[in-house]
């Protein structure tokens, strides 16, 4: 349960007790991040049930900020970064490692978090008025296997964070959290989607950047997240 506890700390606000970490034992933490999504979609979906006690618009603000405050917005920095530094792709490998690397956040990456963030508000909003709970709930935890994928398929962009992920996913963790992504859909089928979605990405940062890095991850993790919604909103209007 250490490894859990140290990707609770990793991914999230939430309290946990104080542990010594090493670096073996953060690297392996990931392997803990679908149950991660677990908690958090568990959280996400609460909020928006309790929310739409008042009405719908209501519950769909409550669990995005709810999202937004548990993660950290951990993730979207991660997107904003990505949006940035696709901005400067057309330039040198230098120019786009230099773009990663700058804590500021330019008008490529403001946009793409002001619209990630609408998306999900309005996509949320949609689910909750037709009590698609379950589907939200499910989300986070689909979009976290991702990463594990990642790591196992992409080469590092450059030394990182990323990077110390890279020995520590085996391929049993990668097939466990898979069978229990197949047995979600049960639950939730939109969530069939979900391999599109991660090879999709990973297509795409192999194309535009060669490779991937921490931000890639976290972009990943919320592009992702955004797609399932989609897709669960489109399959529960259709059924």
């Amino acid at each position: 349960m250490k490894g859990l506890i140290i990707a609770i700390q990793f991914l999230t606000r939430l309290p946990t007790p104080r542990i010594a970490v090493s670096n073996a034992e953060f690297a392996a933490s990931m392997r803990w991040f679908p149950a991660v999504g677990l908690i958090l979609g568990a959280l996400v979906a609460g909020a928006c049930w309790a929310g739409t006690r008042i009405d719908p618009w209501t519950g769909a603000l409550a669990g995005l900020v709810l999202w937004v405050a548990v993660t950290g917005a951990l993730h979207l920095d991660g997107l904003g970064d990505i949006a940035d530094a696709a901005g400067a792709a057309h330039k040198s490998r230098e120019r786009v490692l230099e773009v990663l690397a700058d804590p500021h956040i330019g008008s490529f990456g403001a946009v793409t978090i002001g619209v990630q963030l609408i998306a999900k508000l309005v996509l949320l909003h949609g689910l909750v008025s037709i009590n698609g709970f379950v589907a939200i709930a499910l989300i986070p935890f689909a979009a976290r296997i991702g990463p594990l994928l990642w790591t196992r398929w992409l080469p590092d962009l450059h030394p990182g964070l990323a990077a110390r992920f890279r020995d520590a996913v085996r391929p049993i963790d990668l097939a466990l959290w898979t069978l229990a992504g197949l047995g979600a859909a049960w639950f939730s089928p939109s969530l069939l989607v979900a391999p599109l979605l991660l090879f999709g990405w990973a297509a795409w940062l192999w194309r535009r950047f060669g490779g991937i890095s921490g931000d890639g991850h976290g972009g990943g993790i919320e592009v992702t997240e955004t797609g399932l919604l989609l897709a669960a909103l489109i399959l529960t209007r259709i059924a």
